[in-house]
């Protein structure tokens, strides 16, 4: 699709002229095809497109998730010249060959084909997305056909047998030939497919897991892991040689756990981008799992207004961090999003005025102009011997990874009362009992009442995919039992995603984060003195207008962003 079809597009009303131009600037930024960008930045739906496309070119439209291809007919046209042009043969009657293409007036793939393969063309529409999942599903993915050719270049050179031997621990580990092993082509593009591949898909982890007879490969996407390849148990100690050598880990130790990061460039269209993956080893009955946490600098959201905050819960932590001093507290399991929100708290604060440094375990984004600091535990610098040294340096914000310990938090909580803004997380279910956290680590109720300002929970839940979003019905009774009225039960429009290839079929796409923000008040002070429990304080904090885990859970539902399930899954009542 050039720009020509884009003005069609516009005059039609399907885009604004405005949307033409950022999807024509994103097209000349990275390449690719026009009408990808344009649903890629969600300015079209991909049915849309086609509809549109369809309807344009006076060809028929064809839906290639729900067809079944003949085999015979697969190969009239070669896997090669189906990925040069996008386009998938669909059926043949007689001396006519059906196939489906992005852009039907494309006159060098028609001639193409019509000369490779003696048939006369009828082209009929598709996305371009809906091609390439369709010619991944019939010819094989790309991925899968790299996987096989890794297979099979390890299958001559070990003559056709030859498994790697696996050493027991009081065997003479010979490094040299571990080494070699592990640098032998079909193990590095392995590897390489692996990786390469996780970040095509969106994952956040990699999980490389050995079991008695099979050896696993699973990838987290939006929260949910999903298991994607089986490689030869054989190549167990070559993948875990190969990821260690690239994280700079000790290849010869295999008793105890390691971590280490891997640093590395690819191109990903016409973009090479830098990636970082953060690597944790640990030994386990059979071999050693490894598990790869992708470090994207462009998953990182620092647009405060984006993370998911209702506009009060936002105000309210907005004012908070904008206090000259005193401590703000994030709460929430592993994996929640705080260290995003923490770091978009950092940019909405960052200023050439402003001195903010942090200690981190591990570091895990470069933030311009803030002074990181990394946990290292081995030589003694932890995060209460970071904070005591921070004092010394002048700092505005302070920002402390974790509050695990008495000392840290001491240290922590003497700083917010001396003039500093004091940002740091905990892990505890909500907002509320993070107070009683603190004080169960031995800090006095006076001194926690003092310096901190405010407390927020949260959670991520993942987004319907905007691509296959349709309304679903729920029983109102349910919604009422969720924690709506019930007039509102009545009368509410639920979303589901139906599944495409865009989302994996899933019906997900993206997560979004659920806030409970507690600022703590004259009257929570005065309750926290007095004895009160995790309980009452919560009953304080929604009377005076907190929003819960639930109720904003119930609020992403009400705006269609995500579904009753999610929300069930990641929070509790009110």
């Amino acid at each position: 699709m050039d720009d020509r079809m884009g003005a069609v597009l516009v005059q039609a009303g399907k885009i604004s002229q405005k949307q033409l131009e950022a999807a024509l600037a994103a097209q000349r930024e990275t390449g690719g095809r026009l009408d990808s960008k344009l649903v890629g930045l969600g300015y079209l739906k991909d049915q849309e497109l086609v509809d549109f496309l369809s309807k344009h070119f006076g060809v028929p439209a064809v839906d290639l998730s729900q067809i079944k291809i003949d085999p015979a007919v697969m190969k009239i046209i070669p896997a090669e010249l189906a990925r040069k042009y996008t386009v998938l043969p669909v059926s043949k009657a007689a001396a006519r060959l059906t196939v489906a293409m992005t852009d039907p007036t494309n006159v060098f793939a028609l001639d193409d084909i019509k000369f490779m393969t003696g048939y006369t063309v009828e082209p009929v529409v598709a996305s371009e997305e809906a091609l390439r999942t369709a010619i991944d599903r019939f010819y094989g993915s790309t991925r899968a056909v790299e996987l096989k050719k890794v297979m099979d270049d390890l299958h001559e050179e070990d003559g056709g047998g030859g498994d790697l031997q696996v050493l027991d621990d009081d065997q003479e580990i010979d490094l040299e030939e571990l080494q070699e092993r592990s640098e032998e082509a079909p193990v590095v593009r392995l590897v390489n497919v692996i990786l390469y591949d996780a970040i095509k898909r969106g994952a956040s982890d990699i999980h490389i897991e050995p079991f008695e007879k099979e050896y696993r490969v699973r990838y987290r996407i939006d929260g949910v892991l999903y298991e994607v390849m089986n490689p030869p148990l054989k190549l167990k100690e070559a993948i875990t040689s190969r990821l260690k050598i690239m994280a700079r880990l000790d290849i010869a130790e295999k008793r105890l756990p390691q971590d280490g990061r891997i640093k590395m460039k690819t191109r990903i269209g016409n973009r090479v981008k830098d990636l970082d993956f953060r690597v944790s080893v640990l030994p386990t009955l059979f071999g050693e799992k490894i598990v790869l946490r992708l470090l994207d600098k462009d998953n990182l959201m620092l647009d405060m207004t984006k993370l998911g905050f209702e506009p009060e819960s936002l105000r309210r932590f907005e004012q908070a961090i904008l206090k000259p001093y005193g401590m703000v507290l994030l709460t929430g399991p592993t994996g929640s999003g705080k260290t995003n929100t923490l770091y978009s708290a950092l940019s909405r604060i960052n200023t050439p005025e402003v001195n903010i440094i942090t200690v981190e375990d591990p570091v895990e984004f470069n933030l311009p102009g803030v002074n990181q600091v990394q946990v290292k535990e081995a030589i003694g610098l932890n995060f209460a011997t970071a904070l005591r040294s921070f004092l010394r340096q002048d700092p505005n914000v302070i920002l402390v990874g974790e509050i695990r310990d008495f000392e840290t938090a001491e240290v922590a909580i003497k700083a917010a009362m001396t003039g500093h803004l004091v940002l740091s997380t905990l892990h505890t279910n909500d907002a509320p009992s993070s107070i009683n956290r603190l004080m169960n680590m031995g800090i006095e109720p006076f001194l926690v009442t003092t310096s901190v300002h405010m407390v927020a929970a949260q959670r991520l839940v993942r987004r319907i995919c905007e691509n296959c979003k349709k309304e679903t019905e729920v029983p109102p009774p349910a919604l009422v039992n969720l924690g709506f009225g019930e007039d509102e039960a009545e009368r509410m429009v639920l979303y589901k995603g139906a599944g495409c290839e865009r989302c994996s079929h899933t019906g997900y796409k993206g997560r979004v984060g659920l806030y409970e923000a507690m600022a703590v008040g004259e009257d929570i002070r005065d309750l926290v003195l007095s004895g009160g429990s995790a309980f009452e304080i919560r009953q304080r904090a929604l009377e005076n207008g907190m929003m819960s885990l639930r109720m904003s859970g119930l609020e992403k539902i009400r705006m269609g962003v995500t579904t009753l399930e999610e929300v069930l899954r990641e929070t509790l009542e009110n």
